[in-house]
């Protein structure tokens, strides 16, 4: 083989052997038994793959040391679910190179066929006790995006001070977070449906609703211009709804684009309207502060 051929194969040992330590590392780290034989399952795939590229360059080749750490505090800080499939996705365009390789190694187009199927089929079997309750993040997440933009929107107009509009903010927030949580437990306790701990589904929503609130009230805590605060939080809105989007998006395969757009249109939608409210509330009262 020519030097450019064998520095790809190169290439892709590297790339196999540290997706094995990868897997390797986080099924030892893992509670769940099934789940830990799952990624080690993976993970022999990914080494089986390493020796078979070894068998026509001749070398051995040590793992990205960086790239095992980073994927490895991904998937602790966000969950191994979403860790996995976040660095599957970055394999896609090898697809494509694995297909030129096979008409000079058979091999490649077994490797590429088990890369795109039977790892990822393997994931799919990964079960997460978090993404059984994306339905209750969800609830406080779009919640406390949809009802606090809107009251801070309103209450920067009607009130035009940050202290008051956060402390009013923070207020009504906290408030609705312990309604939220306590209507999710209701909801779960008397539902027929998927078996589900409503004590633990109540915490997701109200731990996501009380979050959001944090991030959206905390421009107000910074800046001293109400309107520069309501910007930032509005910003801040929408990177909230971007980031859970694209999490779950790659969590559970779903498409990013639409959710994400539903998302914003009615936060922001929302936001715009209570903002004309409260000009319209302030004028008609004479309220000055």
């Amino acid at each position: 083989m020519n030097e450019k051929t064998r520095n790809y194969l190169i290439s892709l040992q590297k790339n196999e052997i540290t997706e094995y330590h990868i897997y390797t590392k986080l099924a030892k780290s893992i509670r769940s038994k099934d789940n830990a034989a799952i990624l080690q399952r993976v993970g022999d795939e990914e080494r089986r793959h390493y020796e078979i590229w070894k068998n026509h360059t001749k070398t051995d080749v040590a793992p990205d040391r960086v790239k095992v750490w980073l994927y490895y505090l991904i998937s602790l800080i966000f969950g191994f679910t979403f860790g996995m499939k976040l660095m599957e996705r970055g394999e896609v365009g090898a697809q494509t190179n694995y297909k030129l390789l096979s008409e000079e190694f058979p091999e490649a187009a077994q490797i590429a066929a088990e890369e795109k199927e039977h790892e990822m089929e393997l994931l799919a079997l990964l079960d997460e006790e978090r993404l059984h309750y994306t339905g209750s993040i969800v609830l406080g997440l779009n919640d406390a995006l949809v009802e606090l933009t809107g009251v801070l929107a309103g209450l920067t107009l009607a009130l035009q001070n940050t202290r008051l509009i956060a402390l009013a903010g923070l207020i009504t927030g906290i408030a609705a977070s312990l309604s939220m949580a306590c209507s999710e437990y209701l909801s779960m306790k008397n539902s027929n449906g998927e078996e589900k701990h409503p004590v633990k589904g109540a915490a997701y929503t109200g731990i996501a609703y009380v979050s959001t609130v944090f991030l959206l009230i905390l421009p107000f805590l910074v800046f001293e211009h109400y309107f520069v605060c309501l910007f930032f939080s509005l910003v801040a809105a929408v990177a909230i709804i971007a980031g859970f989007n694209y999490y779950i998006s790659v969590a559970e395969d779903l498409t990013f684009k639409d959710r994400f757009r539903e998302m914003a249109v009615l936060s922001l939608g929302v936001a715009g309207l209570s903002f004309l409210i409260g000009y319209v509330v302030r004028v008609f009262l004479g309220v000055d502060i």
